[in-house]
């Protein structure tokens, strides 16, 4: 063993005990008579010291030691003079007796520290120096903990974890494939799962009534900060169960991992339906850690001789408490905010509610102050209080009203990212209508089940059906999501001709499923939580990638090993593939 302790479990209990560290250089001090060296493994820092006058030589060996160098080193514990209660092993020296260099190092291109001088471009290039960096290995940590606490949790209801095949078959619906060519079968292909889907459903015909897998998922679609083209789910099925079983199960889950990861206690998750969401926060993911709910303010705000409410679809509005102090300059900064390309709003509508009982609008030529005296009563506004309204397409409104509530719940503070609120969204829409290619899409996805009353309008009015699907939403995240399943081959076909399959292509893409439901399947339903967006939600980032081993770029790419890159033509012929892509020269 090069090592007898690890550099971050030394107390000053181990006092006069000869030990053997290994690791990493932090750093080195060089104080004239006396010199001190900051040895880093994964599990701490331990300070070494050398002494002149005790032994010069190994003295002035330490002084050559670099940032990152490995070395193994002998000594003896003692208490430090001059101790540090910040650090768990900074009441304790080694006092060193022998060192050797077991690998010399370059001088890394950033500073492995916790606040490093290194940029993301840079990190990722040279992620394995990022690793050793404390703020990212409590990363993984972190998420080797939700790993292990979700296992033994689903483990201990009776879910059995299952592997499925990563070598599929491409399907139309979702994101893009990552397709695979394959060499013995000329011409044809598999495709990455983008989830195992239909594979939890056959587990189900199988009998394996509680099936869960940690699985790594595939959808080679536009990336995000919180996307990736490879992304790892906790996907789950369970068989004879009902909507509100399958709610309960992964409520308690999550209950249980927050409790023993963050020791936070969160109450049972509300349920709110999807026209609710929409209603009340304009998306079906809303944050619910803040108030600042949609106000319909048509009522009174329409038929008034303002052309910009009166033409339009919705006119809604939100309270922004204590806001009416709010200046020219801050008003007109939200103005052009909601203005931008992704927000897309052509205008905003604003209203003091000023402490003296007096009104001041944007829009004070077209409304007296009566009526927007009737605004703030409408919209529940106290003195003090700031009425931000937009109008337009219901839908787009609804859209950029929710994202101008979520900026200022943020300039407000109320988004507090150690508080956590979930809740579950339910009673999804089951189809949703695509302009461009002029058809509808399933909301989830083909075998999500409608809820058995609405099958009597499946014909004569789709958009109006809903699903006995649901969303776990904690913060304004979509962390996950599912379904009770279809497991009726006349329903499943009925779904298939609404989402404009033939019978032909609906046997040629889920034929072997289609056949599984005639042997006995039974009613079925699961969901896949997204394992990243829980590991960052529970680490406090908005970014997944923080929570990734080897994360890819906003681009796709892995910069570090470079790729996806080129491949030989010797390959491209084994495979009977040829590229439409022009060399460069």
């Amino acid at each position: 063993m090069h090592r007898t302790h690890t550099c971050g479990e030394l107390r000053l209990e181990h006092a006069g005990t000869s030990v053997t560290l290994s690791g990493w250089v932090q750093r080195t001090r060089d104080l004239g008579g006396m010199t001190f060296v900051d040895l880093r493994d994964r599990y701490g820092l331990t300070q070494l010291a050398f002494n002149m006058d005790t032994n010069e030589g190994l003295c002035l060996q330490a002084r050559k030691l670099g940032r990152e160098f490995v070395v193994k080193v002998t000594g003896t514990i003692r208490e430090r003079e001059s101790k540090n209660m910040n650090m768990p092993t900074g009441e304790i020296e080694v006092d060193v007796t022998s060192i050797e260099l077991l690998n010399a190092s370059k001088t890394p291109p950033f500073t492995i520290e916790d606040n490093t001088d290194g940029g993301d471009d840079l990190r990722m290039q040279y992620r394995y120096l990022d690793l050793r960096r404390k703020p990212v290995q409590n990363n993984l940590m972190l998420r080797h903990r939700i790993s292990i606490e979700t296992r033994k949790y689903l483990d201990s209801v009776a879910f059995v974890e299952v592997e499925t095949p990563y070598l599929i078959k491409s399907t139309p619906e979702g994101a893009r494939d990552f397709v695979v060519p394959s060499r013995m079968n000329p011409g044809q292909f598999y495709a990455l799962p983008q989830s195992p889907q239909t594979f939890k459903q056959l587990l189900m015909v199988s009998g394996f009534d509680r099936y869960y897998q940690i699985v790594k998922c595939f959808r080679d679609e536009d990336l995000r900060a919180d996307r990736q083209p490879e992304f790892t789910q906790i996907d789950c099925e369970m068989a004879f169960v009902e909507q509100e079983d399958i709610l309960n199960t992964f409520e308690g889950l999550v209950r249980h991992l927050f409790q023993v990861v963050l020791g936070v206690e969160v109450p049972a998750f509300p349920r709110m339906t999807f026209d609710e969401a929409m209603r009340r926060y304009g998306s079906d993911k809303p944050d619910v850690r803040f108030g600042m709910e949609f106000v319909d303010m048509a009522p009174v705000g329409q038929n008034q001789g303002f052309g910009v409410f009166d033409s339009a679809e919705a006119v809604l509005g939100i309270v922004a408490p204590g806001c009416a102090n709010y200046t020219r300059k801050q008003l007109d900064a939200l103005t052009d905010w909601v203005k931008r390309p992704q927000i897309g709003a052509k205008g905003l509508v604003y209203c003091k509610v000023n402490e003296d009982g007096t009104f001041k609008s944007s829009v004070d030529k077209f409304f007296n102050a009566e009526a927007q005296a009737a605004w703030a009563a409408h919209a529940g506004a106290k003195p003090g209080d700031l009425i931000l309204m937009l109008s337009g397409d219901l839908d787009k409104t609804r859209k950029q009203l929710n994202e101008l509530r979520l900026h200022m719940g943020s300039a407000l503070g109320l988004r507090d990212p150690k508080v956590f609120r979930p809740l579950w969204v339910i009673d999804f829409p089951l189809l949703e209508w695509d302009e461009d290619s002029e058809r509808y899409h399933a909301m989830h996805h083909p075998f999500t089940s409608p809820k058995p009353d609405h099958m009597a309008i499946i014909d004569t009015d789709p958009a109006a059906v809903r699903a006995n699907a649901y969303d776990m939403v904690i913060n304004g995240v979509e962390i996950g999501g599912g379904s009770i399943r279809i497991h009726d081959k006349a329903i499943q076909s009925r779904m298939f001709d609404l989402l404009g399959f033939s019978p032909e292509e609906a046997e040629a893409q889920f034929g072997f499923l289609m056949n599984a439901f005639q042997y006995g399947a039974p009613p079925h339903g699961g969901l896949a939580l997204g394992f990243d967006r829980l590991c960052s939600l529970f680490g406090g980032s908005d970014s997944i990638r923080d929570f990734i081993a080897f994360p890819k770029n906003n681009a796709g790419r892995d910069v570090m090993i470079d790729a996806p890159s080129p491949i030989d033509a010797a390959q491209y012929d084994e495979l009977h593939l040829a590229s439409t892509v022009e060399k460069e020269d």
